[in-house]
């Protein structure tokens, strides 16, 4: 029965948000360079004849960026995706998708003219039923193959510069995790060198906007496989936290009794295989990870190294970070100081802001703390933990956002450190997003956190309250400007009586001409503003 579910489900499935477009892996788009597939709704690419996009050159950034770099033409990710494709979808209003066939987050309807709102829940608010449903979307994903999307098991140059295309399928939970990998993956400089100082995901000013995109992408890829559109990632809050309360068999997974680095058998997630884990070996072959799996999720809450990560973090922690005004300082990546990004990030100290790569704290910390499957970048998305846990520090940047309101010019648009300027576009999506495009609240993006709701009039009062704080400090003469209005009226309206009775003695020829009564009404109206 479960089979015959699954089966049906892949037919239902819908172009989705990921990396290569099965439809664009082939030797005719990669020697084109050109990915503009049809729109079923009517046969033309990128759905042109129902006005939903065009096929259009890429348009790349040329602003400058950071010195942690200093390669150029080694790398398939940068400009990306030019090295792969330099035409695709330019979709028009609320459409999207690599063939203009979705609509915009925040957007729903059959011309995506629909405002969706959804929200973000407490994974321990969730009732048993939710609780369980979340759980066994997971586990779908994990054994649904993606219809639309395959990874690239070579380099562009291994590829023979697209004569020879390398890629494979891949299930709809490890796509997100080869993508991650993908994005924080080392330069393969050839023979037996690596470039490390890179990462498309992390370390600068996109790592925010990424995840948010990131979420947003996985968010729907569960929705639409499951058919259940309201679906949204719970949040595992860990303020304060003394351990990991998602780390049991009831939800996330609890403890092997005998092996204290695996999983217990009862969870579901204790047959998983994770993969992309062994960047070493990739490195050492000058090969991309291809999704082949590499054993079970290791996790081993708490058994951390200490020194880095001494304590979760902490609610002072959170409110500290929120409370720095800069999103961004100096060189841009780990070693940026009073950065509300690297503080978050958690290559700041959350107490002072100031760069301190040894420690790991804040979104760094709970990495740090899982021991194992989590702790190492490139394959972090493999434990199931890591959406809970990015879905709360997207949180605490949406806070930040709602604080602080910054224009998109806050976002660094040059000298950021590869692929993170704000016009560049975000490795490896395919359609392409900018990074830019990520740095707005939540709701123009079609989501919410249940703890940040609040209702309509609450967000008029916090527009008001500069300028009732400001009209406190002048209360006094506020009054006393109130009290001499008062007299100036009241003279006013005298000397008009007065007027009035004196020309009831002129000719009543003229008299009509100089006071009707509602130009009357008109004057006494201005007198008393």
């Amino acid at each position: 029965m479960l089979l015959f579910a699954m089966g049906f489900l892949l037919l239902i499935l819908q172009p989705s948000t990921g990396q290569f477009p099965r439809v664009c892996a082939n030797t005719q788009s990669l020697l084109s360079k050109e990915c503009c597939p049809p729109w079923d709704g009517d046969g033309s690419p990128c759905g042109e004849l129902s006005s939903r996009g065009s096929c259009q050159n890429i348009l790349l950034s040329q602003a400058p960026l950071g010195p942690q770099f200093p390669f150029s033409g080694v790398d398939d990710r940068e400009d990306w995706p030019s090295v792969f494709y330099n035409r695709t979808c330019r979709c028009e209003g609320n459409f999207m998708g690599f063939n203009c066939g979705e609509c915009k987050f925040g957007f729903s309807g059959v011309n995506c003219t629909e405002r969706q709102l959804r929200t973000r829940r407490n994974i321990f608010q969730l009732t048993i039923n939710e609780k369980n449903k979340f759980l066994a979307y997971l586990n779908l994903a994990k054994n649904i193959p993606s219809q639309d999307y395959v990874i690239a098991t070579g380099t562009y140059t291994q590829m023979n510069n697209g004569s020879n295309p390398m890629f494979r399928d891949i299930n709809v939970y490890d796509l997100f995790v080869w993508m991650h990998y993908y994005a924080s993956r080392d330069t393969l400089l050839g023979g037996s060198s690596v470039w490390r100082d890179i990462d498309f995901a992390h370390e600068a000013p996109g790592f925010l906007p990424w995840h948010r995109a990131f979420l947003l992408m996985w968010e729907r890829q569960i929705q639409k496989i499951t058919g259940d559109e309201n679906f949204t990632i719970p949040y595992w809050d860990w303020r304060d936290a003394e351990d990991c309360g998602v780390c049991t068999d009831e939800y996330m997974g609890g403890r092997h009794p005998t092996n204290p680095n695996l999983l217990s058998l009862a969870s579901i997630f204790s047959s998983w295989q994770v993969i992309c884990t062994r960047s070493e070996e990739y490195n050492s072959q000058q090969a991309l990870c291809n999704a082949t799996s590499e054993g079970p999720i290791r996790r081993n809450p708490g058994n951390h190294d200490k020194s880095r990560t001494p304590r979760l973090p902490s609610s002072a922690d959170v409110e500290f970070c929120l409370s720095l005004t800069q999103y961004e300082s100096g060189p841009m990546d780990k070693m940026a100081n009073y950065s509300f990004r690297n503080t978050l990030e958690g290559f700041a100290d959350p107490q002072t802001a100031i760069s301190n790569p040894s420690q790991s704290g804040l979104h760094n910390a709970l990495h740090i703390y899982m021991n194992g499957s989590m702790s190492q970048v490139q394959g972090s998305a493999n434990d199931p933990i890591f959406v809970l846990h990015h879905a709360f520090v997207d949180s605490i940047f949406e806070q930040w956002l709602r604080r602080h309101r910054p224009m998109l010019e806050v976002y660094p648009a040059a000298n950021a450190p590869i692929g993170h300027n704000r016009e560049n576009y975000m490795v490896p999506f395919i359609p392409l997003y900018r990074n830019g495009e990520f740095f707005k609240s939540s709701r123009e993006l079609g989501y919410d956190y249940e703890y940040l709701q609040e209702p309509a009039l609450q967000s008029f009062q916090d527009f008001l309250t500069p300028y009732l704080q400001q009209a406190r400090q002048i209360w006094a003469w506020l009054l006393g400007a109130a009290v001499v209005g008062g007299i100036i009226t009241a003279v006013l309206t005298g000397l008009i009586k007065a007027c009035r009775k004196k020309k009831r003695g002129t000719s009543s020829e003229i008299q009509p001409l100089l006071i009707e009564g509602e130009d009357y009404n008109n004057i006494t109206y201005q007198s008393n503003f």
